[in-house]
Formats: C-alpha cells, sequence, structure tokens
C-alpha cells in the first residue's frame, strides 16, 4: 500500500543521508570543476567559465519529496537525482558546445547525454538550449575523491546561458498577471529565437576571421612574441583549429620565450619540421584540438624533454610525458 505517510520517512532518511554526506559532494564539486577546467585547457578548447555548485539540502529534499499523482518521482533518491553535482560550461560559440562534449566523451565516462536545444527544435520550437551530460571517472590514481561521484555537466554559450538565467529569473521572481502569460511565453520564444540567430552570426564572423588570419605577421615592437600577435599567426597556420583560451595564447608565448624563439618568422620556420598529420594520428585527438593545443603538441614533439621540463610546463609535467609516449612510441 502506498500513500504520503508510507511514502514520508524513506524521504526523510534520504535527505537526512545526504545531509550527512553534503560536505563531502561539496568537496568532489570542486574537484570535478578542476578536472573539468584541465581537461579543457589541455585540449585547448576555448570557453569563458566553468563553474560548479553542490545542491543544497533544502533542494535535494524538493526534489525528493516531488510526486506524480501521488507517487514519488524519484523513490530512490540518492541514486536517482543525478544532479548533486553540478558543473556549468560557458563556451562562446555553438561549435565549442559539441567540442566539450566530445572531449568528454572521449576523456570520462559518459552516462547520459541529452541536447535539450535539439530536442526544442526537433519539437519546431525555439526555447531553452543547452548540452546535458551526466559524467564519471574512473581514474582513480589520480582523481580519487572523485570515484563513485557523479557530475551532471551542462554545456552552454554565453547567449544560451544569459536566456536561460533571465528567463528563469523572471519565472521565480515575476508576478505575472494570468492574462499577460501568453504574450510573456510569446517574447520569450521570439527572444531564445534571436539568440540562436546571433549565435550563428559569431559562429560565421569567428570562420570568417580565422579563413582570412594570414600565416604570419609583421613583426611587432616587442623583442618577443606577445599573445594577440601568436593568435593571429596560429589562427592562419592551424586553420582547421579552434580558437583557445585567452589567457592561453599569452601563456604559450612565454615557453616559446623559454625557448628562444622571439618571431613568428622563427616559429613558422620551426613548425616546418613537424608532420602536422602525423601528431595528429599519434595524439589520436576525437574532439577539434584549438589552436594552442596543436602549438603545444608541436613543440613537444620538436623539443621532447626539453620541452617537459620548462619551467612553465611545471604543473604539468606528468600529463607532458604521457604524450611524449604517444608522439614517440612507434606507428603500427
Amino acid at each position: 500500500m502506498s500513500g504520503p505517510e508510507t511514502q514520508a520517512e524513506p524521504v526523510r532518511e534520504a535527505v537526512r543521508a545526504y545531509a550527512a554526506r553534503q560536505p563531502q559532494l561539496a568537496a568532489a564539486t570542486a574537484g570535478w570543476v578542476t578536472l573539468i577546467r584541465t581537461l579543457l585547457d589541455d585540449a585547448g578548447i576555448d570557453y569563458l567559465s566553468v563553474t560548479g555548485r553542490t545542491k543544497s539540502v533544502a533542494s535535494f529534499a524538493a526534489k525528493a519529496n516531488r510526486a506524480l499523482d501521488g507517487r514519488l518521482v524519484y523513490p530512490d533518491p540518492l541514486e536517482q537525482v543525478t544532479d548533486q553535482i553540478g558543473v556549468r560550461v560557458i563556451t562562446y560559440v555553438h561549435s565549442d558546445v559539441a567540442a566539450v562534449a566530445e572531449l568528454l566523451d572521449d576523456e570520462l565516462t559518459i552516462l547520459d547525454d541529452r541536447d535539450l536545444g535539439e530536442e526544442t527544435a526537433r519539437a519546431g520550437r525555439f526555447g531553452y538550449a543547452s548540452r546535458h551530460l551526466l559524467v564519471r571517472t574512473d581514474a582513480a590514481e589520480e582523481h580519487p575523491e572523485l570515484v563513485g561521484e557523479r557530475a551532471s555537466v551542462q554545456v552552454r554559450t554565453v547567449l544560451q546561458h544569459a536566456w536561460a538565467e533571465f528567463e528563469h529569473d523572471i519565472r521565480y521572481k515575476g508576478n505575472v498577471p494570468e492574462d499577460a502569460a501568453a504574450d510573456l511565453d510569446r517574447r520569450f520564444t521570439l527572444a531564445a529565437g534571436l539568440i540562436e540567430l546571433a549565435d550563428r552570426e559569431f559562429a560565421t564572423i569567428r570562420e570568417r576571421i580565422q579563413a582570412a588570419a594570414p600565416g604570419s605577421t609583421a613583426e611587432a615592437d616587442a623583442d618577443h612574441i606577445v599573445g594577440q600577435e601568436l593568435a593571429t599567426f596560429l589562427a592562419g597556420h592551424y586553420s582547421d583549429a579552434g580558437w583557445s583560451h585567452t589567457d592561453h595564447y599569452d601563456w604559450i608565448a612565454g615557453l616559446l620565450a623559454e625557448l628562444g624563439i622571439d618571431s613568428v618568422d622563427d616559429l613558422d620556420d620551426l613548425l616546418t619540421s613537424v608532420d602536422a598529420d602525423a601528431v595528429i594520428r599519434r595524439m589520436g585527438y576525437r574532439y577539434p584540438a584549438g589552436a594552442v593545443r596543436r602549438l603545444d603538441d608541436a613543440l613537444l614533439a620538436i623539443f621532447g624533454e626539453q620541452y617537459v621540463t620548462l619551467e612553465g610546463n611545471s604543473h604539468r609535467v606528468p600529463l607532458l610525458r604521457a604524450r611524449l609516449e604517444k608522439l614517440t612510441t612507434p606507428e603500427g
């Protein structure tokens, strides 16, 4: 026999259990944010931000108590409420949303993957658009605190994020008269359509800039390569690669300075010694690697252990050595 009374105690037990382990979940949330940011940085994928949140006890309790037709929606909430740890990745353009999803599929175990924007479009509507992935990691040695802790990862563009946050804020806080509700829905739908159009235009702008970028630039006033100069050069040299995070151009320019490479002409000459196709094959990219990652792998292929031990690489020596092994293992 099922009813409110028989359902209440299991829910209370689940809420108490969740409250007890929430500090552990908060630590795991920070770990997931660090891991995903590291994966994006290593892949050279451009993004605006990576943030995380641990579901509050109150929010968990509200979801655990949710019922439909007198039955609990989540009869086993500790297992079925999958957004206890949430991570949000904000990108600039829609193609980077797909790149992030492909990267996470390559590096983690995907338990669920829903493209809510596609689902909305298939229904012939405009509205909420976001890629939702449920992930876990089996990397016990590198991330022991994350083993067994799933994370719900939302990936969306900055424009999709703005629409979703504003729509949620208005509907949560707003006291909309009943006779205005239909007009409000129409306006949100119109805004969603305009945002989809703007996302496409931003993508086209980036593609046009990349296609028009020269292979090298005029010598800068500085006595070393600067980030903006490098970004322009790489957009031409790796025209099929995505843009990388803005800060990463300055960072890898610092590594070039450590190697004594002071001009883009020198860098251009140096890169002629690398078989870019062979590097791609050996690295086995399953995602569109960003321009900085492509340069990073090329420098690793050329300089080997010397590159690994640069001061600017001190924070990622094991990772670079693992990649160097891929580059130096004979193909077969």
